[in-house]
């Protein structure tokens, strides 16, 4: 994930964690607040609760590459942190992924594509 996009200050997570809204998900938890930015940043958290250093590795390097694809869909203005759960040491990527763009939905953090019709 490219630093832009990323959540770097403990002073900036202390605050969506503490103004912010959160989203439970039987993998992960969502934390959202609005920022003043015409980007959206992500922080990962996977504390001892996932396991050991090699569980809690994965379970971030999961996450990232799963917002990695969702980044282009969600709208600007956002700072947004994932909260790994204990079940994450037993996902992979598809439940992840689906995981998070559902999370995202609930936090109406991704923009809507209503669709434009095809002008053939």
């Amino acid at each position: 994930m490219k630093r832009r996009f990323r959540l770097t200050k403990s002073a900036d997570f202390q605050r969506v964690r503490l103004n912010g809204k959160s989203f439970p998900h039987p993998l992960i938890v969502l934390v959202v607040a609005p920022n003043n930015l015409s980007t959206t940043r992500f922080g990962v958290i996977a504390g001892r609760s996932v396991g050991i250093a090699v569980k809690r590795n994965r379970a971030k390097r999961l996450i990232r590459a799963a917002l990695q694809e969702l980044i282009p869909s969600v709208a600007p203005g956002w700072d947004v942190i994932v909260i790994a759960r204990r079940a994450m040491s037993d996902s992979n990527f598809q439940m992840t992924s689906e995981g998070l763009k559902s999370l995202l939905t609930r936090a109406h953090v991704i923009k809507v594509d209503h669709g434009s019709p095809d002008i053939a």
